[in-house]
């Protein structure tokens, strides 16, 4: 545990001297939810897309600033020097972890705040939306994690992008409702955990309570559980 918690130390450390990084996590979010809602004021829109925001840039900005700043430690070398020391695959990934989803508590709260500043109306528990955007945010770090351990170089971490994001945001039923796609098209909408985080996020906005949203909750978890230990197994201990 004491090493665990001195990887997360040391990569929090790092980050809070990268500005650029905190105000990808903190700000841009932020600007994309004032925008829409500057844009399209006094109407419902922000309301129907608000959820979706909420849920969507958490797993966006937390896979891209995870995957790439696991790269570039394993690209300078770090991961290989801290490999040779007692600390096991776990605890170096739990450590990356435990760092990033700290990021990701500060993250969910603030884009929640904003959004609901701005106008976005949550008529369900304001604490279940905040669990399910923090959620979204956590799974983004433990796919990040596991896309990192898949590339060679920064550009490739970032390449990992648009496969790993993309196709969750064309079919989680934002562009085209999920009943109304190709049926091959549902069938991998209901594998993927953006799906379920937008149908939670949407479903808390109109009202709903927790019964109702602890399947889509559930899904979202067995994939945070599934990436952190695919990045435990494919975690090289060697820079190539």
């Amino acid at each position: 545990m004491s090493l665990t918690l001195a990887t997360a130390d040391r990569v929090l450390a790092q980050l809070r001297h990268d500005h650029r990084t905190v105000a990808l996590i903190l700000v841009l979010p932020c600007l994309i939810v004032g925008l829409v809602a500057w844009m399209f004021n006094g109407t419902p829109v922000l309301d129907q897309f608000g959820p979706v925001l909420v849920g969507f840039f958490p797993l966006f900005v937390m896979f891209l600033v995870t995957s790439v700043t696991t790269q570039r430690e394993r690209s300078s070398g770090t991961l290989e020097r801290l490999m040779t020391t007692p600390m096991r695959k776990g605890d170096l990934v739990a450590g990356y972890a435990m760092a990033f989803g700290g990021l990701a508590v500060v993250q969910a709260f603030v884009v929640v705040g904003f959004a609901l500043l701005v106008g976005m109306d949550v008529a369900g528990s304001l604490g279940l939306v905040v669990v399910v955007a923090l959620l979204d945010a956590v799974l983004g770090c433990t796919l990040g994690l596991a896309a990192s351990a898949v590339a060679r170089t920064e550009f490739q971490a970032v390449q990992m992008m648009p496969l790993v994001i993309i196709p969750q945001l064309i079919t989680c039923g934002v562009l085209m409702p999920r009943d109304e796609m190709p049926q091959v098209l549902e069938w991998i909408s209901r594998v993927l955990p953006l799906t379920y985080a937008v149908e939670a996020l949407q479903q808390l906005a109109a009202g709903a309570t927790w019964t109702d949203v602890r399947g889509a909750v559930g899904v979202i978890v067995l994939w945070i559980v599934g990436a952190a230990l695919l990045g435990v197994l494919t975690l090289r201990r060697r820079t190539e």
